[in-house]
């Protein structure tokens, strides 16, 4: 069965680039499809397509009847007063609901009503409720919230004062507790931590519906998904598996058209010497050559099958190191940073020597970018030291790229804050990281959050360094970009301090870990591939040396548990009780209808085995009945 199916789709946003341009491909039910494909490319557009929220100017989509969407990216408004509480459990709205219309039912029940219409809509309702979960709600919440580290004083919080990533966490809980039939995930990872991003991916193996994904994370990728579509040109090329198989598989593609290319190219190049030939010959009055040139030349035209295969042009600047003289780049003695009552973390004693490579990791909200901005003199520590060497030149890029006038051009911007600086230069230096022609007369206020960190490295690059401080330098950026960072990384050779959840990232570049986690910060003088295999065995431990008894909070959940499980038996019950009263009455019709027509053999032997069926369907009643009681009271 086809969940999704687009045909012909086309869309632009002028009148001379379509940024979809005859978009076709097809999404099968329970199949898990990465999106990719460069910024600007359209992806976030056709999902926004695919739910409703734009018009395509012509072209067609098709989702199939009956089933539930759900987009990440979009964040609904809610009432001013609703908490995170509120948001994620404003995803059980169908189940409430149903719960009321089972009340009032029961109500009606209680009264004495039982007709079989009334009976049947609330067996209808109960098999509904029990079959979304309707008796779990609570513990389904729990359990994402905490997959997703949405505390219990985060989720008594109000939700509009949650920060942009803290808000995109919240919707993709409220989302899978929905238990949608079609997630549309618009990079979901870029606020997620590596717990939550792990949480994420185990999930999705286990959901049973149909995944559509744009993500530039290629660890997610591999995950979570079994096919690839890219779009290029406003159109879709696929790829039958992961992202691994998938950058294999588009340069075997590459290589593979080039071959043909050349192959053509050759056989066109003797082609058109003969073709030459022959007409020198006809210019000489041999005239049946030049018949034969003509005919040649026609031929030559129809081998010119195959356009050149091109790759996207790569960005070639790197970072202007600067010489480092003496060992030591960083220290931290003693330091302490708080905000109110939150201590983020204390007692830091902590060394940097020139050349390492240094991770600092940790959950969100633990306070990696405020240690980030008390290095950069961005933020004062409370306590301690923070001192750098002598002959250390540092250049941060920040997780949230700004500039100090957003509505100056790109142009301008270089001007301004490279004083000194041609047109010209700007433009060339602009170009390495493919701002082309008009776009660098674009307002910086105009541009996407991927070509903000191109901007701010654009700058970043100029400056002869020696220590670079990255905070999330991945974020907002498409995979060719990634790769592109990825090398510049790679051939600067001053010492590295990033925050990064981009696994590819980390595990390229990181030669030590530093872990911030309760506020203290540990040291793994370890690469990270060592350092996920020391925190899986100490996970294991923790697990081994667990107490068997539950906490009080699990205790209170299963009492819940027991709670839910006692009023569905009480409910199960009452419909038991309606059906022996129905089918008692059933029975006592048949009998007095077997009386009245009594001189009516036929008759009366078609009532004998209808009440022959009513009674079996008695008996099967009663015994449930009794089942049922004993259950309860057991419960009890």
């Amino acid at each position: 069965m086809i969940d999704i199916s687009v045909q012909e789709l086309v869309k632009s946003f002028d009148l001379e680039k379509k940024i979809l341009d005859g978009l076709t491909f097809q999404v099968d039910t329970g199949e898990r499809v990465g999106l990719l494909g460069r910024n600007g490319a359209g992806k976030t557009t056709l999902l926004r397509i695919l739910t409703g929220e734009l018009h395509a100017d012509s072209g067609e989509v098709h989702i199939a009847p009956g089933r539930r969407v759900g987009l990440i990216s979009q964040i609904p408004v809610y009432p001013a007063y609703f908490t995170v509480e509120d948001v994620l459990r404003s995803a059980f709205e169908r189940m409430d609901a149903l719960k009321k219309e089972m009340d009032a039912l029961t109500g009606q029940m209680a009264d004495g009503a039982s007709e079989e219409r009334i009976l049947r809509r609330y067996g209808e309702l109960t098999a509904r409720f029990e079959a979304w979960g309707g008796y779990d709600t609570d513990t389904a919440l729990h359990k994402v919230a905490n997959g997703l580290a949405i505390s219990e004083e985060m989720r008594r919080r109000a939700f509009a004062d949650l920060s942009g990533g803290e808000k995109t966490r919240v919707n993709l809980g409220r989302l899978i507790l929905e238990d949608t039939d079609i997630l549309l995930l618009d990079e979901p990872t870029n606020h997620l931590d590596l717990k939550a991003t792990e949480w994420l991916e185990e999930y999705l193996r286990r959901f049973r519906g149909t995944v559509l994904t744009i993500s530039h994370d290629r660890y997610f990728l591999d995950r979570t998904v079994s096919r690839i579509v890219e779009i290029e040109n406003g159109k879709a090329s696929f790829y039958n598996g992961n992202y691994s198989f998938y950058a294999v598989e588009k340069e075997r593609r590459y290589q593979e058209r080039l071959k043909q290319y050349n192959k053509e190219q050759s056989k066109i190049e003797q082609l058109e010497k003969a073709a030459a030939q022959l007409r020198v010959w006809a210019f000489q009055g041999m005239d049946k050559t030049y018949r034969r040139a003509v005919s040649m030349e026609k031929r030559i035209e129809r081998l010119r099958t195959t356009d050149k295969p091109a790759r996207e042009r790569k960005m070639e600047a790197r970072f202007a190191a600067r010489e480092f003289r003496g060992d030591e780049v960083l220290e931290l003695r003693g330091v302490e940073k708080s905000f109110g009552d939150r201590t983020l973390f204390s007692d830091v004693r902590l060394h940097m020597t020139g050349g390492e490579r240094i991770a600092l990791l940790g959950d969100n909200g633990t306070g990696k970018t405020t240690l980030l901005h008390m290095i950069a003199g961005r933020e004062k520590a409370d306590r301690g030291v923070i001192r750098m060497g002598p002959s250390v030149r540092l250049a941060y890029m920040e997780q949230t790229v700004q500039f100090a006038n957003p509505h100056r051009t790109l142009l301008d911007t270089m001007l301004y804050e490279k004083r000194g600086m041609t047109p010209q230069n700007a433009r060339n230096r602009l170009a390495q990281y493919q701002f082309y022609g008009e776009d660098v007369f674009k307002s910086v206020s105009s541009l996407s959050g991927g070509e903000l960190s191109r901007l701010r490295l654009c700058m970043l690059m100029d400056e002869a360094i020696n220590f670079l401080l990255l905070d999330e330098p991945t974020n907002h950026l498409d995979i060719a970009a990634r790769e592109w960072i990825e090398e510049a990384v790679e051939a600067y050779d001053g010492a590295l301090l990033f925050v990064s959840h981009d696994r590819y990232f980390i595990n390229r570049f990181a030669t030590r870990i530093w872990e911030l986690s309760e506020g203290l910060i540990r040291d793994y003088p370890m690469d990270f591939a060592a350092y996920r295999a020391i925190k899986e065995e100490e996970r294991q431990q923790r697990q081994e040396t667990a107490p068997a008894a539950p906490s009080r909070k699990g205790d209170s959940r299963a009492a819940g548990k027991g709670n839910r499980a006692q009023q569905a038996a009480r409910k199960q019950l009452t419909i038991c009780e309606s059906a022996i009263a129905r089918l008692e009455a059933d029975c006592a019709r048949l009998d007095g209808e077997m009386e009245r027509f009594g001189s009516d053999a036929e008759k009366v032997a078609a009532l004998y085995e209808e009440k022959l069926a009513a009674q079996e369907e008695l008996e099967r009643e009663m015994l449930r009945w009794e089942e049922l009681s004993m259950t309860l009271e057991e419960q009890e």
